[in-house]
């Protein structure tokens, strides 16, 4: 792996990961690490039927879409899918301050995503596994996230978020 010259987004890293794990890594420069992500994410999205349970969700057929899934395996998904943006992210912030070393102009902005991430992967765990609760039937507006994929991005986002505004409140409340 040859050292890299040129200055790396951290946010397109983690954007390129999100597309599909592992083209944040060979955005990096890391191509076998790359291929290992993505041989990982496909194998886990085929051994879940993750694929077939979207259809089934687009189809609004949600029982058959509950039934095909491999939960066992599905559990995997979000922690590849997340430590792909994490590791992409901050080897991008890693490229760069080498490259800071050697004398070449730093990013303007710093960002630290990790606790935002780690948010992420454990709400879409609780998301993924915990999708159908009793009261999704009862409340309509609700019943898209009896979905197990839609729930997992959710409650994700939710955990993210809160992750991020409880860092910013410790800061405030730390000066």
């Amino acid at each position: 792996m040859e050292k890299p010259t040129n200055y790396k987004s951290p946010v397109a890293a983690l954007l390129w990961s999100f597309a599909l794990p592992g083209f944040g890594q060979f955005y990096n420069g890391d191509y076998l690490l790359g291929f290992l992500f993505m041989a990982l994410e496909l194998t886990i999205n085929h051994q879940s039927r993750l694929n077939l349970a979207i259809i089934y969700a687009f189809q609004e057929n949600f029982e058959n879409g509950h039934h095909v899934i491999n939960y066992e395996w599905g559990m995997f998904y979000p922690s590849v899918l997340c430590f792909c943006l994490w590791q992409a992210f901050n080897r991008a912030k890693e490229i760069n301050w080498h490259l800071e070393q050697k004398g070449v102009s730093p990013p303007k902005n710093k960002v630290s995503l990790t606790g935002v991430l780690f948010g992420q992967v454990i709400g879409m765990n609780f998301g993924f596994y915990w999708h159908h609760f009793f009261f999704y039937e009862k409340f309509g507006m609700l019943r898209f996230l009896d979905i197990p994929v839609l729930n997992a991005f959710v409650f994700g986002l939710i955990f993210a978020l809160w992750v991020m505004e409880s860092k910013k409140f410790f800061v405030r409340r730390k000066k």
